[in-house]
């Protein structure tokens, strides 16, 4: 593991945004907002909600805690006291701590993992994290139907992705929020091109390419993709393109198909040239599509995409890897934040202004850490490996730190290893 991406040097780049952060408290002063911020992240980052009480009930005892020996933090707050203060803080703050992560990876060659023909693959998905008919704020999004309204929170969440990795990188969020001198509500593709306007030029990667369902398959979307220098390829569904269709009725198509070792069949089809939509001003793109079968001939995956990429019999293979690779943003990252002990979806604090939010983005900022450490972390690859499940390694988080103090993260994961009876040098 580099020394830029220690656990350690980590803690203290998250530890820097806060005390960077303008303290707008009056009094009351006797926490950080480093101490503060910390103390947040490490619930999601030990996935327990009973962590903070854990760690008082420990420093009580022993006089320390592995919330001040593993964190850096002086003091362990309250949970009304992290909600109260960290209400204000808007959650861009917390962007250049994935820009850290992912410029360090960028910096070290570790991001050929990836990397797919030189490009670095880009999901965008929004997700709703918080709906309810009663509890708002003045960040909540509204929707009206007939006998009520219903409030909610949502982002969009970016991710690298690879056709050829499990895992995926949680880039920096785009919450769906109220704007300054805007009358009509935000929205999810609002989010997305704020994001690719703002945000995506602070990422070093090479020739990212930026994935999408059908809902981000219309011309302002990809030319903001295009403003932003970077390629798409876009989910492209005949019902929501009629004229891009019309215009495929008319057009010869190139064919290529390809047989994998064990008789499944790849074939593609694809066009270049064709008018996204019905105007004089239409984005012109490329179309392809995709159908697997097995050996019996059943199908067993369809999909279309459109694309700013030439198409040919050789890169239409690529584009469509690309476009097939979008769904992990979805079963590896969105399924993992609700199933696998993050809980998205609960409500970890409202607030009245970003506490939501900011709390989503220390929960991405955790499950980050994590995927880096198994993806690029021999010590805890080889105890993930070890103890095979998820949940039993998080278990085993839980109840270690609850009974006894680490002085370091490496410490703590080294105790796991000889516990485990691992063959590895942790020193």
């Amino acid at each position: 593991m580099i020394d830029e991406l220690k656990f350690e040097t980590l803690i203290g780049v998250m530890g820097s945004v806060f005390e960077g952060e303008q303290d707008t408290r009056a009094s009351n002063k006797q926490y950080s907002l480093s101490d503060l911020g910390l103390a947040a992240f490490s619930v999601f980052y030990m996935q327990s909600p009973s962590f903070l009480a854990w760690q008082r009930e420990m420093e009580s005892r022993k006089g320390q805690s592995n919330v001040q020996s593993l964190l850096g933090t002086e003091r362990i707050p309250s949970d009304e006291q992290i909600k109260n203060v960290l209400d204000g803080y808007h959650p861009d703050s917390l962007g250049v701590v994935y820009r850290y992560v992912i410029n360090s990876l960028a910096a070290a060659g570790q991001l050929r993992s990836f990397s797919c023909q030189g490009r670095i693959l880009i999901a965008l998905d929004g997700r709703q994290y918080h709906h309810s008919k009663k509890i708002s704020c003045s960040q909540c999004s509204c929707i009206e139907r007939e006998d009520s309204v219903h409030y909610q929170h949502s982002v969009v969440l970016p991710v690298l992705v690879s056709p050829h990795c499990s895992e995926v990188l949680c880039l920096e969020p785009e919450f769906v929020l109220p704007q300054d001198g805007h009358d009509k509500q935000d929205c999810e593709t609002a989010a997305a091109k704020r994001w690719l306007t703002t945000k995506l030029a602070n990422y070093d990667v090479d020739k990212p390419v930026i994935l999408g369902d059908d809902l981000y398959c219309h011309q302002p979307m990809c030319e903001q993709v295009l403003a932003a220098k970077a390629n798409f390829v876009f989910v492209c569904k005949p019902k929501s393109h009629p004229h891009l269709y019309e215009y495929l009725d008319l057009t010869p198509l190139e064919h290529h198909e390809i047989f994998l070792e064990d008789q499944v069949k790849l074939s593609y089809r694809f066009a270049n040239g064709l008018p996204l939509r019905d105007s004089s001003d239409a984005l012109f793109v490329n179309w392809c599509d995709i159908t697997i079968t097995d050996k019996q001939g059943k199908q067993i995956y369809y999909n279309s995409f459109a694309t700013d990429i030439l198409l040919t019999s050789e890169t239409v293979i690529d584009v469509c890897s690309y476009g097939r690779a979008r769904w992990k943003v979805e079963n590896e990252g969105n399924n993992t934040l609700k199933t696998k002990g993050y809980h998205f979806e609960h409500n970890f604090g409202h607030g009245e202004h970003y506490l939501s939010a900011l709390l989503v983005s220390l929960m991405l900022l955790a499950f980050l850490f994590h995927t880096l450490f198994d993806l690029f972390d021999n010590l805890y690859q080889a105890i993930r490996q070890r103890l095979a499940t998820r949940k039993t390694f998080f278990d085993d988080l839980r109840a270690l730190t609850r009974y006894h103090c680490f002085d370091s993260w490496h410490r703590l994961l080294s105790f796991m290893a000889h516990g485990l009876e691992l063959d590895f040098d942790s020193s």
